[in-house]
């Protein structure tokens, strides 16, 4: 009976909530939800379900998750010895996604705050829990890159993982279209539900090849992560030094020459890190 919607009638009120019977059970449906209070045995419809509290509830303000219904939920807590719990839309119920559907690493399980494409599934003892989606389902929905690679390449793509796997992690993009990171294309260990940003470095099998790499120049050499450190901890986020600067006063402040201090200077405005006005490099 849980997680469907369906008709009762109205056996009892308070100041609150009225009672309404479905198939023999009653459920609190809270007035607030209504445009006008009903009469005993008026005929209403929601959606029921068993709150946190194990208490009988109907709702008119449907989920937006439901047992036919698959869309994004965010996590609301972890639990190793469960799942996790996803919120779905019902103001007093979070609904678990079981332990048997995510990773044997929980290193590899989502957390709190990630989103999960889940919909809702009834077991034989008609409890309510939240169905993941596996990789089949987004490859049903998923857009073909092939028409649209030429205008991918090399453009930055954000999206979800979505499952991993020992060469790599698949992830759906904002834009659905299937994408693989390869291990050696990933800056960080990723796990089911984290939101990624990353490249396109080409296709293969209807799906993106994607790499969380930094661009060439986009990488940070040591000479520039020693001046982001300087700017970081300076007064007002800023140092009485450009490319302009005495090539002395650099040796003697950052012990680099001119030309390396310049170096790390482009690399860094090119990320738009940085900025140079009236003698003094500022933090962006």
């Amino acid at each position: 009976m849980y997680g469907q919607v369906l008709p009762g009638t109205v056996t009892d009120l308070n100041k609150d909530e009225a009672f309404v019977q479905v198939e023999g059970v009653t459920f609190a449906l809270d007035l607030i939800e209504l445009t006008e209070i009903p009469e005993l045995g008026d005929q209403v419809a929601g959606f029921v379900y068993e709150n946190q509290a194990h208490k009988n509830k109907m709702t008119t303000v449907l989920p937006f998750v439901t047992q036919g219904v698959w869309d994004f939920a965010e996590v609301t807590e972890v639990r190793t010895d469960l799942g996790v719990f996803v919120n779905v839309g019902l103001e007093d119920k979070d609904i678990v996604v079981s332990l048997d559907d995510l990773p044997l690493e929980h290193s590899e399980w989502p957390k709190k705050g990630d989103n999960l494409m889940v919909k809702l599934e009834i077991d034989h003892k008609g409890r309510l829990w939240g169905k993941l989606a596996d990789i089949e389902l987004y490859t049903q929905i998923a857009r073909s890159p092939s028409t649209d690679l030429k205008e991918l390449m090399n453009k930055n793509e954000e999206g979800t993982v979505i499952a991993i796997r020992e060469s790599g992690a698949f992830v759906m993009t904002d834009s659905y279209y299937m994408g693989f990171v390869h291990v050696e294309e990933q800056d960080q260990p990723l796990h089911i539900g984290q939101h990624i940003k990353a490249r396109v470095i080409g296709s293969s099998h209807r799906r993106l090849n994607l790499s969380m790499r930094p661009r060439a120049y986009e990488e940070i050499t040591p000479d520039a992560q020693m001046i982001m450190a300087v700017l970081e901890h300076a007064r007002d986020g800023k140092i009485p030094y450009t490319d302009k600067s005495d090539p002395d006063d650099i040796r003697e402040y950052f012990g680099i020459s001119k030309g390396s201090f310049k170096r790390a200077l482009g690399n860094l405005m090119k990320q738009k890190k940085i900025e140079q006005k009236d003698g003094y490099t500022y933090l962006k």
